[in-house]
């Protein structure tokens, strides 16, 4: 046994310095063991690191890839059929029902809105989604909704047309949202809270671009809508479907003014909207004891729905149950296709999806 200070490591043998101490190996073989353990043991430690490296290169990367979908891409989710099978239950054919956001996806609104048949049409469909739909809509279905306002926005500051008609729809969009915000954490809303508010001022900013329109006067010197006959211009004026429309009118000039005030015109503006029975609930007489249709008119508006009337509209085929624009093609077996569609309005569309 060695004394103390003295060097008690036998020459031949091979030892290695440890934490607990020194540990002696028997022979060369061992000790090679040894040299090839220790560099086994940091290649490992390098692999691991890499591949944490790379784990959360990928994690980042996936990130910024869904980061990238869902907040600054304007794409509209296409579909290479514009139609849809509508049904309502599980069959043997078909599993599961066919839903709003579905058909909203489907159906291509986003080419819709530059057909002026077709405009009107898009818009009074956006505002009932937006009135109490919206909530229905998967979230992909709202971010198509968004892309489409949007567009629709856009083309009204480029054509200066329908200004008041997506105004309106936008104050409509934002109060509904107002009321859903405050509600994110009972699960209304598909997606983050400052996405929606996000969305929010948006809409505060087209708001704000649509006020600032200018409206320039043609530089036109040929025949002006005030130059042609009274019966033409009565007879132009009896094509408007919106008493707006006719106030407006008559704010461009005195003479309009007269015009826009006539009893038939007003007269034929409700008995075009409303029923016999509607108009006869809501009478009202003038200071001479007449009808005042005018009146009348803008009280039946608060009271019933007005008649729409649009250039084109969506079809439902009750052969097949196939939704498609009008003129769209679709894997159809009955005889004669066009005989078994029916054209739906837009509150049938929507009617059409409440289970």
């Amino acid at each position: 046994m060695p004394f103390l200070g003295q060097d008690w490591r036998s020459p031949g043998q091979s030892w290695v310095k440890t934490a607990d101490g020194w540990t002696r190996f028997l022979d060369e073989k061992s000790s090679s063991y040894v040299s090839d353990l220790s560099s086994y043991c940091k290649k490992e430690d390098r692999n691991k690191e890499n591949l944490f490296t790379g784990m959360n290169y990928d994690v980042a990367a996936k990130k910024r890839k869904k980061d990238l979908l869902n907040n600054k891409t304007k794409i509209q989710y296409f579909h290479q059929e514009k139609w849809i099978y509508v049904h309502k239950g599980s069959t043997k054919e078909r599993h599961g029902y066919c839903t709003l956001g579905e058909a909203f996806n489907r159906l291509d609104f986003s080419s819709a809105i530059l057909d002026s048949r077709r405009f009107n049409y898009v818009v009074r469909l956006l505002e009932l989604i937006a009135k109490s739909q919206l909530t229905s809509l998967s979230g992909i279905a709202q971010k198509n909704f968004m892309n489409i306002l949007e567009k629709v926005v856009q083309k009204v500051l480029e054509d200066q047309q329908n200004i008041r008609l997506i105004k309106e729809l936008l104050q409509t969009l934002y109060q509904s949202l107002c009321t859903l915000v405050q509600r994110v954490g009972k699960s209304v809303l598909v997606g983050n809270i400052n996405m929606w508010v996000h969305r929010m001022e948006a809409i505060l900013h087209w708001q704000q671009q649509l006020n600032n329109i200018q409206i320039t006067r043609p530089a036109f010197k040929g025949t002006t809508f005030t130059d042609l006959p009274l019966c033409l211009q009565l007879n132009i004026m009896q094509r408007l479907t919106d008493g707006r429309d006719l106030v407006s009118l008559g704010q461009v000039a005195p003479e309009l003014q007269v015009l826009s005030e006539d009893r038939l015109l007003w007269k034929k503006l409700c008995q075009y909207h409303f029923t016999d029975r509607q108009i006869r609930k809501r009478l009202i007489l003038s200071d001479k004891g007449q009808l005042d249709w005018k009146k009348m008119y803008f009280k039946l508006i608060r009271c019933y729905p007005k008649k729409e009337q649009y250039g084109d509209t969506l079809q439902l085929c009750r052969h097949c149950h196939i939704l498609s624009w009008k003129g769209t093609d679709h894997p159809c077996t009955a005889n004669n296709p066009e005989s078994c569609s029916i054209s739906l309005s837009p509150q049938d569309f929507i009617n059409l999806f409440r289970f």
